[in-house]
């Protein structure tokens, strides 16, 4: 069978099986839930097996720390999973919800119901634990899922694959309603973003040169997670010591993440007594820093920026520190060179961080926080299919809710339209 025949089939089975699931009770998908939160703990010896020497042949390939940090998963990681589809099951059961409801002059009732898409394809490159995130939500919203893992993480993905697979029996559901493309040919994704026929909505997650090329090559609608290009800004009413703290944890808790800081920004009246101290706790953590001018003068041993550095998604423990003169001119600054993600005032003037709050086009805006915050699980969604930059459907961290479309039940006794 060629590849594309292969993954055609995929399609077809997962069409099929999404009609069984969006009539499934929310019981049974929790079973399911159930089953593979019991089951990665009881396999996790096998991930982790799988796992360690898909790790082997990167390091072989001489992929970088961020990368690798990204790709692998202990038995820690395992446990923190079976947390989140344990969180996932206890949430509410996002079908069937009434969204809106008339009564229309000639008689007829209308309901608006939320419903599942239907087939989602979600193309990911080097991190495994997406694997059982994304399946989690889209079987409990009711979608079937055909999983496109990165090369390098194809045999952790195999093993997940089949947890997947064998919960989904146990709980009575479609083993369809998951399936992984395995293949390492640079053209079944292609092949899998022509079958608009059987899919109703990708979504990429990796690096902006896999999202570009999925944007374009698709004939599926595609929801959008570009690059986390996140800015900190340390407002001259900042508490100095909050503004350390957070700024040091929004780039160095774990640098390869979107929802890390790229860019620092500090207010020129506060530079002086900010600066220097930031600069040892960022030292300290071996924190690379590329300055403007104006940062330079304050602390000698960042390195000169460059232009590319103004916008750049590092997800690596660097970080571009710019000096600038006002609240306006960090909004302005953001709103150019974000990239719609997350950003962060540090203040405690109330009024500078509303007008921050409502000027800045983000999908996530934080006051006295780390932009580190952005993720389905700490928002409370139990976990996430990703994190949309999109304005259209979905926007943020995307969970049950972001995974439903609707329907209209109408409900007449015989009118006629005039």
């Amino acid at each position: 069978m060629s590849i594309y025949q292969e993954i055609l089939e995929q399609a077809k089975g997962a069409k099929a099986a999404s009609f069984v699931l969006a009539n499934a009770s929310a019981e049974q998908r929790n079973r399911f839930l159930s089953f593979l939160s019991k089951t990665l703990i009881a396999r996790q010896k096998k991930v982790v097996e799988a796992n360690q020497r898909d790790l082997a042949q990167a390091k072989a390939a001489g992929r970088n720390s961020a990368y690798l940090d990204r790709l692998g998963i202990s038995k820690t990681g395992i446990r923190k999973m079976a947390d989140s589809l344990s969180a996932v099951m206890k949430l509410p059961d996002p079908l069937n919800r009434l969204l809106w409801e008339t009564k229309r002059p000639n008689g007829l009732l209308i309901k608006q119901i939320s419903v599942p898409i239907g087939v989602i394809a979600i193309i990911y490159e080097s991190r495994p634990d997406v694997t059982a995130e994304a399946a989690s939500l889209c079987l409990k919203s009711g979608n079937a899922v055909i999983l496109k893992g990165g090369s390098d993480s194809l045999q952790t993905n195999t093993v997940l694959a089949q947890i997947l697979r064998q919960s989904l029996k146990e709980a009575g559901l479609p083993e369809d309603s998951v399936s992984l493309v395995a293949s390492r040919d640079r053209a079944a994704v292609g092949y899998l973003l022509s079958l608009s026929d059987y899919i109703n909505l990708v979504i990429p997650r990796g690096g902006e040169s896999l999202i570009r090329t999925v944007v374009e090559k698709s004939r599926i609608p595609v929801i959008k997670h570009y690059k986390g290009v996140c800015h900190t800004y340390v407002d001259k009413a900042a508490d100095l010591k909050m503004a350390w703290s957070v700024t040091l944890n929004a780039k160095a808790q774990r640098p390869a993440t979107c929802n890390a800081t790229e860019t620092l920004l500090v207010h020129r009246d506060i530079a002086r007594d900010f600066l220097p101290e930031m600069a040892r706790l960022f030292q300290k953590k071996g924190v690379e820093m590329r300055g403007c001018p104006e940062t330079r003068k304050i602390i000698p041993q960042a390195l000169p920026a460059q232009t590319i550095d103004w916008g750049n998604e590092f997800l690596d423990l660097v970080i571009a520190i710019k000096v600038i003169g006002s609240l306006e001119e960090a909004i302005g600054w953001i709103n150019t060179y974000g990239t719609g993600h997350s950003e962060a005032i540090i203040t405690g003037d109330n009024g500078v961080a509303e007008r921050f709050l409502k000027e800045v086009d983000a999908a996530a805006i934080y006051h006295n926080a780390s932009t580190r915050f952005t993720d389905g699980f700490e928002f409370g969604l139990g976990a996430e299919i990703g994190i949309s930059t999109d304005k259209i459907h979905a926007r943020g961290p995307m969970g049950l809710k972001e995974l439903t479309s609707y329907k209209y039940l109408v409900y007449g006794d015989g009118q006629l339209r005039t």
